[in-house]
């Protein structure tokens, strides 16, 4: 059993993720430049071992494209495990049925895609799955219900209890219920699922979480093109750090409307 002081090889479970040329309808959400920019390269994109961040403006598609990695991986849609395939109320893109994925030779032994905006939804499925004939589901999820706990206690709970050795975990944006310190703790849990085998692919706006050591981040820009940037110039990081800097001249420009 792989423990928390054993390291093994960076897990690339997932290679590369292309989006056929083919495949566009002229239609959201092929319409986004992230996802003709995908349609239009031949090599598509690669996933490296290990954590792989996304990050963009809001509307450059970012929680588009990782809800389609989640679905062509096999994922509920809403999210959950593999074996979730409960719908509240669909509102997924068609992309995931076109993307087309190459795998490695290795599987990933578990796998789970958190989709903050409908965890809400996820949380009442485990309550119903926990309630049916056999062995029960809350421990796996820390021994309490997610409706029991705060939003960003559920996600800090999820990540440590759930996730486990050898998994494949797709995250979109689970800094939108956390506090500066609960970043701090999943930075850290990433960190170690990363030493235990397991590949992550993060959509975020935290320069907390960027700062995860050996992570790969990609920026998807205005035209949709993905390039790979390093920590001090990813977006989130450098808006975080000149909006410190000097908070008084950003408000100056934001609130100008506001005085008299």
């Amino acid at each position: 059993m792989v423990t928390a002081r054993t390291s093994v090889a960076p897990a690339r479970f997932v290679r590369r993720v292309r989006l056929p040329a083919e495949a566009s309808t002229g239609r959201y959400p092929f319409t986004l430049p992230v996802v003709a920019w995908l349609a239009d390269s031949e090599e598509g994109l690669e996933l490296p071992a290990g954590v792989t961040f996304l990050v963009g403006e809001n509307g450059t598609g970012k929680s588009t494209l990782i809800e389609a990695l989640a679905v062509a991986a096999g994922f509920n849609p809403e999210g959950g495990s593999q074996n979730f395939r409960f719908a509240t109320r669909a509102s997924e893109s068609s992309l995931g049925d076109q993307l087309v994925l190459t795998w490695g030779t290795a599987k990933p032994r578990t796998g789970f895609f958190l989709r903050a905006e409908s965890y809400y939804n996820v949380a009442s499925e485990i309550e119903r799955l926990d309630q049916e004939p056999g062995p029960p589901l809350l421990p796996a999820y820390g021994g309490i219900s997610p409706h029991e706990r705060s939003h960003g206690e559920s996600f800090v709970d999820l990540v440590t209890h759930r996730f486990g050795p050898g998994g494949l975990f797709l995250l979109d944006e689970p800094e939108a219920a956390l506090s500066v310190r609960g970043c701090m703790a999943v930075l850290a849990r990433l960190a170690e699922l990363a030493r235990q085998g397991c590949q992550i692919v993060v959509a975020t706006h935290s320069p907390i979480l960027l700062a995860l050591p050996h992570a790969t981040i990609y920026e998807i820009g205005e035209d949709g093109a993905i390039e790979p940037v390093d920590y001090d110039q990813a977006l989130p990081v450098r808006l975080t750090r000149e909006f410190l800097a000097a908070p008084d001249r950003f408000l100056r420009h934001l609130l100008a409307d506001d005085e008299p």
